[in-house]
């Protein structure tokens, strides 16, 4: 009867101590969460509503911005002041972009994500002179590429912003330019956080992908870069410049002819120079942009255990 007694006793015995006794946990020490699955896309700035608001502001500023030679028409004021309009919304974006920054660092930059955010910025801020002048050859161009692939469209716009903001104090081009070259960056590195296929495609076609969308996008980003610049030529090339009371076709066509004749030299560098690197080098730096985010583990929460626990 002991014997009965005590084997009922036995197998009685509490489910969870059984299961806590061959895993190795207790109630007062759970087990570890798990790391991002390497399939998972990591985001090492998570968007909310407040941060895609303040996006959706700026990129709708920024396209004003950029293009009110073609939207403002030529009896209007703004046209009347071409000469002073860039300066005016050089400093309207140095604000707005602050502005975003700021949002999307309350929306979780933590202090895993500033980390990488300085690595990566230092190290495009340092890529950026090494072909400063030598036919469009930027570096940078295809880092920034592969972060934004990587680490998603929140952290791409930041990390784009920023580095442009350090290469500029870097290289001494600090003028009313800058801030223009700040959002277009922006736009460029969180395009490619956006690109389709961030968890399913790997290999040789993400590679093309890649190398593809920087093509088109260091074209991108020196017509938009153009049409900052292209105001303060005034009437001193009567041919290309632009013409505050022409209509916006002739502006269509200057604007044509003035990309044509100073910048397609170089952004075709830009772009042969992106594609190269990112088909050369994508793998092991994707590689290793990938291990960085699974081991920095942004979307897990730093906890500590109670003294004594």
């Amino acid at each position: 009867m002991t014997a009965d007694t005590n084997t009922g006793t036995r197998a009685e015995a509490p489910a969870g101590a059984a299961t806590g006794a061959a895993t190795g946990t207790t109630a007062a020490h759970p087990p570890a969460p798990h790391p991002p699955s390497p399939r998972r896309p990591v985001r090492a700035v998570p968007l909310g509503p407040r941060s895609l608001a303040a996006l959706a502001l700026v990129s709708a500023v920024g396209v004003v911005a950029f293009g009110w030679p073609f939207l403002a028409p030529p009896a209007s004021q703004l046209s009347a002041h071409a000469e002073d309009a860039p300066w005016l919304f050089a400093g309207l974006l140095v604000l707005l972009v602050a502005v975003v920054a700021a949002t999307i660092s309350e929306s979780g930059l933590g202090p895993k994500a500033v980390a990488m955010l300085g690595v990566l910025a230092a190290t495009g801020a340092a890529l950026r002179p090494i072909g400063a002048g030598t036919a469009g050859i930027e570096p940078m161009f295809f880092l920034l590429v592969l972060s934004g692939r990587v680490l998603g469209p929140g952290f791409g716009f930041v990390l784009g912003s920023v580095t442009m903001f350090a290469s500029a104090l870097l290289t001494g081009g600090v003028g009313p330019w800058m801030p223009f070259q700040m959002l277009a960056m922006g736009w460029f590195t969180m395009g490619a956080g956006l690109l389709p296929g961030r968890t399913r495609l790997r290999g040789r076609g993400e590679l093309l992908l890649l190398a593809g969308y920087g093509f088109l996008a260091a074209f991108a980003y020196g017509t938009v870069m153009n049409l900052a610049g292209w105001p303060f030529m005034g009437t001193l090339a009567s041919n290309i410049a632009f013409d505050p009371h022409a209509a916006v076709p002739a502006n269509l066509a200057r604007f044509a002819a003035y990309c044509l004749a100073t910048s397609m030299g170089w952004d075709l560098g830009r772009a042969v120079c992106t594609v190269v690197l990112t088909l050369a080098l994508g793998p092991a730096v994707l590689r290793a942009l990938r291990r960085a985010t699974r081991r920095a583990a942004f979307e897990t929460a730093v906890t500590f255990d109670a003294p004594g626990a």
